[in-house]
């Protein structure tokens, strides 16, 4: 069986029969090719193709999901049985139920989000050529020691999603990328950076020697890094790669589950101000070839834009069916899932409104303090945002990148920081989470 919306209505078929009141499936297929390369030779090329389909079945107020790879039609009926009974003995949730046919996606106009690239799919050695024409171009870069990696792919992925309300629609998507990462320096005081694109069409994509060049000039300036030496409060700019980091707290804050948990540091927060009143947070699920953009969420609700923070005030959570009647409110169509679970709050395109400085600008204002431009690890606590990360970056005096710096830890509370934002204008246009590098005043560095 070939067509993934026929076996995700045979799951539908087999499910009720099985004594399910209700289901929804969803089938995923997908084929990925990517090419690695290493001094100037080919590495390891691999091809991949799967399918998997995914079950959930409700009876009463308690549902269970299962998953299978194997979608010979043979098998439906004993993976339906057994997600009844796992089903039957699974804890009651009033939450638990499909959407209503009212409420359901209606227009799937699919060919205005351009998630499919026409033109035909690159041959491995178009992949290999990619690769090695980034690989070359970094490690032309002055300072830079070796190229540790660079790779080229490309995927095809399609989904269909099924329900026992009547909901059935699915779409397919490209993805076409290539990536570097270099380093510097020798021994203990090598360091690494890198570069990449993924993109829905590859007419949209940097050339390959554009990649190299960024790769490898952002390794050559982290050559020499050393530890700070210093502690104390500083401004601190988040350069536009590790800046996104910033709103994904706050995305975390806002979702769902988090809210009907309570375990959020931004419960209270309803039309409350949690960025600057010159800023607004866009979801926008609509947006032509990105890699999030879909038609429809995971449970069959029609996705729309909408701001999430206006002018600086929150204006909704982020909702699936579950959490929003746990909070008695209405689904945002914010619903994701995977062929194992059952949907969860989750959001697609993002951005954040710019600002009208560069970077260079930013850095000039902030006179001394840290360029943020890599990270590790994390510790944030969910309930009140406390916040500290490790860090490497640059540290800035007088306005300009004085030395790169190394072993830092970065600390503040959420609430305080995005309440202080100034974005620069530097986003990056294809990607799906949209935010400009972020100067941030008053933050704890410590480097000694």
């Amino acid at each position: 069986m070939k067509n993934i919306s026929e076996v995700a209505e045979c799951l539908l078929r087999e499910a009720r029969r099985a004594g399910a009141e209700a289901a929804d499936a969803i089938v995923a297929a997908g084929s990925q090719v990517s090419v690695d390369v290493r001094k100037g030779e080919l590495e390891h090329a691999e091809r991949s193709e799967g399918k998997e389909a995914g079950l959930r079945v409700i009876v009463g107020k308690k549902q269970a999901c299962v998953a299978s790879y194997d979608l010979r039609q043979e098998t439906f009926r004993e993976l339906a049985e057994r997600a009844v009974a796992m089903a039957e003995v699974a804890p009651e949730d009033s939450s638990i139920g499909l959407a209503d046919g009212e409420q359901l996606a209606t227009i799937l106009d699919f060919e205005k989000l351009e998630l499919v690239d026409p033109s035909p799919e690159p041959r491995p050695e178009k992949l290999e050529e990619d690769a090695l024409r980034a690989e070359a171009s970094a490690g032309s870069v002055k300072g830079v020691s070796m190229v540790e990696s660079a790779s080229a792919g490309y995927g095809r992925s399609a989904v269909h999603i099924a329900a026992t309300n009547g909901f059935t629609g699915g779409y397919e998507r490209t993805t076409r990328s290539c990536f570097c990462q270099a380093i510097t320096g020798e021994g203990l005081g090598m360091e690494t950076d890198g570069y990449g694109e993924s993109r829905v069409f590859a007419s949209d994509m940097s050339a390959p020697e554009e990649i190299g060049r960024i790769a490898g000039e952002r390794t050559a300036s982290r050559n020499g890094a050393s530890k700070l030496g210093i502690t104390g409060a500083y401004p601190v700019l988040f350069d536009e790669r590790v800046a996104r980091s910033l709103i994904q707290h706050l995305l975390a804050a806002i979702n769902g589950r988090a809210i009907a948990r309570g375990s959020s540091w931004l419960l209270d927060a309803m039309e409350e101000s949690v960025l600057p009143i010159s800023l607004s947070l866009k979801e926008e699920p609509h947006r032509p070839r990105s890699n999030s953009s879909k038609p429809f969420d995971a449970e069959g609700l029609p996705t729309a834009a909408k701001p999430l923070v206006d002018r600086g005030r929150l204006k909704t959570w982020t909702l699936d069916l579950a959490t929003a009647r746990k909070l008695g409110l209405e689904s945002t169509g914010n619903a994701a899932r995977g062929p194992s679970a059952p949907p969860s709050p989750s959001v697609s395109n993002v951005v954040l409104t710019e600002g009208a400085s560069s970077r260079e600008e930013l850095l000039r204002e902030m006179g001394a303090g840290l360029l943020v431009t890599s990270m590790i690890g994390s510790s944030i606590n969910p309930t009140t945002g406390d916040y500290s990360r490790g860090a490497s970056g640059f540290w800035v005096e007088n306005g300009e990148i004085s030395r790169p710096v190394n072993e830092l830890t970065i600390a503040g509370n959420l609430k305080r920081i995005l309440l202080s934002i100034v974005p620069a204008n530097d986003s990056r246009e294809f990607s799906s989470l949209r935010v400009p590098s972020l100067l941030v005043e008053g933050l704890t560095v410590a480097g000694s």
